[in-house]
């Protein structure tokens, strides 16, 4: 936050804060009454200090808004710094009168033989202070309420005025409980402010919380006035930032080649808030490490015309624009960077090439994306389907050939191309007794009482997509031949068909002829198909 940095006397002012707390801890002496008169006088130069500091601050402001043409803006940030000024004055007379009250209602001031003061008659005076400033015991009619609750207010429209996300609105004066230093007090943190500031307090001690309140005041008007300072190039540019830095040709260096990088200073103002830009709309900016503000650039790499190493040169165009003395100056980048194409890898149990009409899975990463990686995917000659985890997808091609497209959160990240082959027919066996029927021997008469006939899958095919590769054969015939006449004929529509029928008329020399007429798959879908085998026939001789 421009503006937010302590000064040495602001930071004098909390050191100040925290001996107070400790004093208000102690018994009360007249060694300890002294030291809060020292401590309330000490903190009243520093009161006047700021308000001197502030009104510098405000004059910088009129006169920026003035040498710049009283344009209609910055007259909108004077208005808002004349508001600024206004409560703080009015809140630091109501804070004087306070301290004007205790006094004269506890005896008045105590004067040296050259009427000058010297300390407080009634400077240990308790019960007076929470008569004004707490008043009866659970009435909260005494003063201390409207001064927390017009601190506040201040805080409040401080943070507006500036704008909450540059000046972030922090009360002025806290109850116990919201307070880290008695929050965790279990006598402390159930007090409101009032109490905590003025219950059982000695009037000087008083005194010296409402000058610690008045130096708060101040400090959060001057970190009010400096940030509307900028806005209008009233602040004071000065390089307050200086850091070393580094810029490298690569962050990323191949093993055997060379690493090249600068090294330079470079300097920030603590004072001032840049507008930076991107393509010519405004980006956000941070506080980095040591105060330095800096604007975040974000955008999606986008591809393009890659050249034969796979890379492709480009350019983003920025721009920092700082307000000095009334003008706006304004720094221009062209910043070159470099869009490496993505390897997209794809595993599969076959990525040479797909099966037609089945659904082959693949996996599809891209490592350089890491966890930014959001895939989606279209193809050519195929359906996609897209899987349950991030960059599996199942293609279910129709063409002979399929191009697979791959895309990251909307951008396009290059595609890949797959060769289709068609499903290998499978064999058909018949089998008996749970092996295999051999034509060449054959069978002894009168033969098998029951045959079942099986399509068996490609081998290669079962390894690469087993749920693409179950078969079962529909309808089957089987005939009982002599010579080149049947002599019976039985119709099957399952893979086992019962043979009994033939034991009564099957001699040897005779066989029997199986002609497969249907033959299904049963794809990833659980969906069925017809394969077409034409007219398969096997035969079983007879011995």
């Amino acid at each position: 936050m421009a503006g937010g940095k302590e000064t040495p006397r602001q930071k004098m002012i909390g050191m100040m804060y925290l001996v107070l707390t400790a004093l208000l801890a102690l018994q009360v002496s007249s060694a300890i009454i002294q030291k809060f008169i020292f401590l309330d006088d000490s903190l009243q130069g520093a009161v006047a200090s700021a308000i001197k500091t502030n009104t510098e601050t405000d004059g910088r402001i009129k006169k920026a808004v003035k040498d710049n043409g009283g344009k209609a803006e910055d007259l909108a940030v004077l208005a808002k710094a004349d508001k600024i000024r206004k409560e703080t004055t009015d809140l630091l007379a109501y804070i004087n009168g306070l301290r004007a009250e205790l006094i004269e209602k506890t005896g008045g001031p105590t004067l040296d033989e050259n009427k000058q003061r010297i300390g407080y008659v009634g400077d240990k005076e308790e019960e007076k202070v929470n008569e004004i400033m707490v008043g009866a015991e659970g009435s909260k009619t005494g003063k201390g309420y409207e001064l927390q609750t017009r601190l506040n207010a201040f805080a409040q429209n401080a943070s507006n005025a500036v704008g909450p996300k540059v000046l972030p609105y922090t009360p002025l004066a806290l109850d116990g409980k919201d307070d880290p230093m008695f929050q965790k007090d279990p006598n402390q943190k159930k007090k409101n402010f009032a109490e905590l500031s003025f219950s059982h307090t000695p009037m000087v001690a008083a005194l010296a919380v409402l000058s610690t309140k008045e130096a708060e005041l101040l400090k959060l008007e001057s970190m009010a006035l400096e940030n509307l300072a900028t806005q209008v190039g009233a602040s004071n540019l000065s390089f307050d930032q200086v850091f070393a830095m580094s810029r490298a040709n690569s962050s990323v260096v191949a093993a055997g080649t060379d690493y090249e990088a600068e090294m330079f200073i470079a300097a920030s103002s603590s004072a001032i808030v840049p507008t930076f830009k991107y393509g010519g709309s405004e980006v956000p900016s941070v506080v980095a490490n040591g105060g330095m503000r800096v604007g975040k650039v974000k955008f999606k790499a986008s591809g393009g015309s890659y050249d034969k190493e796979g890379n492709l040169k480009k350019t983003w165009s920025g721009s920092i624009t700082i307000k000095n003395k009334g003008k706006d100056t304004t720094f221009k980048l062209e910043v070159p960077y470099t869009v490496a194409r993505p390897v997209i890898q794809v595993q599969s149990a076959s990525v040479q090439a797909l099966y037609k009409n089945c659904g082959n899975e693949l996996n599809v990463q891209v490592p350089a994306l890491g966890s930014q990686y959001n895939p989606s995917f279209s193809a050519s000659g195929a359906t996609v389907v897209k899987g349950s985890q991030k960059g599996m997808v199942t293609l279910i091609p129709n063409a002979a050939t399929v191009k697979l497209n791959v895309s990251s959160g909307g951008t396009p990240l290059g595609s890949q191309d797959f060769k289709v082959r068609l499903i290998p027919k499978p064999e058909i066996i018949v089998m008996t007794n749970g092996r295999p029927v051999d034509e060449k021997t054959g069978m002894a008469a009168p033969g098998p009482r029951s045959l079942t006939v099986i399509a068996k899958p490609d081998e290669s095919f079962q390894a690469f997509l087993p749920k693409d590769a179950r078969y079962a054969v529909t309808q089957w015939v089987a005939v009982l031949v002599r010579g080149k006449r049947p002599v019976s004929t039985q119709n099957f529509s399952s893979g086992t068909g019962n043979l009994s029928a033939f034991a009564a008329q099957a001699q040897p020399g005779d066989r029997i002829m199986v002609e497969v007429k249907q033959v299904k798959r049963t794809n990833f879908l659980n969906q069925q198909e017809v394969v077409n085998l034409g007219t398969p026939i096997k035969n079983v001789p007879l011995n």
